[in-house]
């Protein structure tokens, strides 16, 4: 009990450690103040949001996004998403803000998208993966929001867990990732959303869907009609998190099915989707979603929980690819794929 004490400590102190002592361990806070102040002190600190769990560095300071990448083990050229508590802080991350992202930012933040402009030069090129655009989003989440107010700058946020791991949507997932990587994790309830933010390239004259999220297509083509989704080329850079490397998968092969009642029954194996398998109690671990949004907001967790329990595969039973499905299916294409 006393170490479970320790651990929600809003203090961000440490001992100085004897030779050969183990590393200190990521402290648990419970006010966005104190977590502003390790990351305004150069630290790296987990925070809700309401798509993921972001991990936050300044995004000025190069030397703390340079933590950041080897805190996660993520490659160099992955670009990082700044986020931002108010649209006065986006002349510090942008040179210009087209017609079509104004429109876009005036429908849709604060809120899960992430719009992709022209950097201004204070950005470090370690943070844009050496491009001359740069991601960045105003989140609808109010522990994010009073966090990211107390910074007073803005903050570079990739999700926060290991590179290539499903992103965390509970503050413990963070800690099963990265504990003793970071100096804190801001506590927060369960994702709203459970996916990633939809991120769009407003750079050219058609906006470009990078990366699917809850902002669906249907809803961006509402406010600018010629939003197109992206098409891949091969060798081209990376304008996105989420692009080039594989992401979203846990431990257990991901296989994704079109209906779970089809599937045979495994101990040795999990199961989420919309419907059950005829014999659910004989499998490891089974999660039925009443919609899309339920499904996408468990998935990640499920795919945790699937590890901690040392299945071997989980099935994932497809949706519709229109609307949210079409994000869940591009994370669970990405999870499945070797």
């Amino acid at each position: 009990m006393a170490k479970s004490r320790r651990r929600l400590s809003t203090s961000s102190s440490r001992r100085r450690l004897p030779a050969g002592a183990a590393a200190p361990r990521t402290v648990v806070l419970r006010a966005p103040t104190r977590a502003a102040d390790l990351v305004r002190a150069g630290q790296l600190v987990a925070f809700p949001t309401e798509t993921v769990y972001g991990l936050g560095a300044l995004a000025q300071d190069a030397a703390a996004i340079g933590r950041l990448f080897r805190a996660k083990g993520r490659p160099s050229d992955n670009p990082l998403i700044v986020h931002i508590a108010d649209r006065e802080q986006l002349p510090t991350v942008v040179r210009r803000v087209p017609a079509a992202a104004a429109a876009l930012m005036a429908a849709f933040w604060p809120g899960p998208l992430t719009l992709v402009l022209p950097r201004a030069r204070a950005i470090p090129d370690a943070v844009t993966a050496g491009l001359d655009s740069v991601g960045v989003r105003l989140p609808n989440h109010p522990v994010a929001l009073a966090f990211l107010r107390a910074v007073a700058a803005p903050v570079a946020a990739p999700s926060a867990n290991r590179s290539g791991r499903p992103s965390p949507t509970r503050w413990q997932d963070v800690l099963a990732d990265l504990d003793g990587r970071i100096a804190g994790v801001l506590r927060g309830a369960p994702s709203q959303v459970g996916l990633e933010s939809t991120v769009v390239d407003c750079r050219g004259r058609t906006p470009v869907v990078l990366r699917p999220g809850a902002i669906t297509l249907e809803q961006l083509r509402t406010v600018v009609a010629g939003v197109r989704p992206y098409a891949p080329r091969a060798g081209g850079a990376a304008r996105s998190p989420g692009l080039r490397h594989r992401h979203y998968a846990p431990n257990a092969q991901v296989v994704l099915v079109d209906d779970l009642r089809r599937v045979p029954a495994d101990a040795t194996a999990g199961g989420i989707g919309r419907r059950a398998p005829v014999a659910p109690e004989q499998f490891g671990r089974i999660r039925t979603c009443r919609s899309v949004a339920a499904y996408a907001r468990a998935v990640f967790a499920f795919f945790r929980a699937c590890d901690a329990a040392g299945l071997r595969t989980v099935y994932c039973e497809r949706v519709p690819d229109v609307g949210l499905g079409a994000a869940l299916m591009d994370r669970l294409r990405r999870a499945a794929a070797r």
